[in-house]
Formats: structure tokens, sequence, C-alpha cells
């Protein structure tokens, strides 16, 4: 396992704020891991009840970007079953209870493309969904990223494929990776390859 990535230095303030405007009154469990879904009864800012159903606080992903040591991008296509296509995405999943994030992304990466990197770097983390979860992803660049076979979950269908960054770039400005969280990461991504030559 590579040296676990340094944190961003926004990852600290993906927590709830000091003060809430909003009082919980009644909290009714609607469904438990790994998919957990609450709905609660709420006292609103201007004093009105009301219910809220959403996905609570403590679920956490990681995404990554790898890279090769020929730089070039190490994508996925992913059948996602409620949308009915394969998706294209960067290298994701989720963290598992007392998992180190980096670990996690080191994990993913060996699982999803078999690949194992010389160097990782930490990318800002963000809230994919707020209105409706607590989830917080955080994602990572990957390089110098060395190739295996991958090694699947048997609920995954998953297609790796290694493309120039220049391509990789030329989908994401033409509206082509419908992925949001993908699409964060390779916007976030890429001052660092420009400021390194790759693309």
């Amino acid at each position: 396992m590579p040296p676990h990535p340094t944190e961003h230095p926004n990852w600290p303030r993906l927590i709830p704020d000091a003060e809430q405007p909003w009082q919980t009154l009644d909290r009714t469990e609607l469904n438990g891991p790994p998919r957990r879904l609450v709905r609660d009864t709420v006292r609103l800012h201007g004093g009105q009840e009301g219910e809220y159903v959403y996905r609570p606080r403590g679920p956490r992903a990681v995404f990554v970007l790898p890279i090769t040591p020929a730089g070039e991008a190490v994508m996925i296509r992913e059948y996602r079953y409620p949308l009915g296509a394969f998706v294209s995405e960067v290298v994701a999943g989720g963290v598992e209870a007392g998992e180190d994030l980096g670990h996690a992304a080191a994990r993913e990466l060996l699982e999803e493309v078999g690949g194992v990197a010389a160097e990782w770097l930490a990318l800002p983390g963000f809230y994919p969904q707020p209105s409706i979860s607590g989830v917080v992803f955080y994602p990572f660049m990957a390089f110098g990223v060395v190739l295996q076979a991958a090694h699947n979950e048997e609920s995954e269908l998953i297609e790796r494929s290694v493309l120039a960054l220049p391509e990789v770039y030329r989908q994401l400005d033409a509206g082509e990776i419908f992925d949001g969280p993908s699409s964060l990461v390779l916007f976030h991504a890429r001052r660092e390859l420009e400021a390194r030559g790759l693309l």
C-alpha cells in the first residue's frame, strides 16, 4: 500500500456548523445501512414544523483520478442500474467503517482498475447532494499508476479505459461525462495537470 496522501486544507471544514437554525424534534429510521434513510420532524427557523427525508451524515466516499507514468488517464465505464446506462466516471467507492481515507482510495484504485500509485495528491472535498444527503466525497489524484488485473465486486460491471488526458478533457468540456462528481474531480485536477505539463 503506498503512503497515505495528506488531506486537502478544505477537508476539516466539511463538518456541521456550531449553531443549527433548525431543531430536530423526532427521527424515524426508514432504512438501515448501507443506504441509511431517515425522516425527521423539525422546527424550522421561522418556528413552523416540517418533515425532512434524507441520508444523514456518516457515509463517506473517495474518488480517484488515476494518471499513468505515460501521462494518460484511467477512466471507467460502469453500468448504473437506476439509469439503465453505462456512465463514464473516475474510480470511486465507499469508505468502510473506521477506514482511513488514503487507504480507501488505494483500495478502490486496486479493486476497480487494478492500479497501484507511486504518488497521491488530495483535492478539495465536497457535498454531492446537500439537499437530500449528508454524504461527503473526498477526491484524490493518483500519479505513476501501474495497472494490473482489476478485482471488481460481483455487483460491479466495469470497463476500464486508458485515455489521453486531452481526450478526457475534450469529453468534459463537451458535456460527454454525465457523472457530476467525476466532472468536479476533473475540474479540480486540471490546474495540477497543467502545472505538471500533462495537459
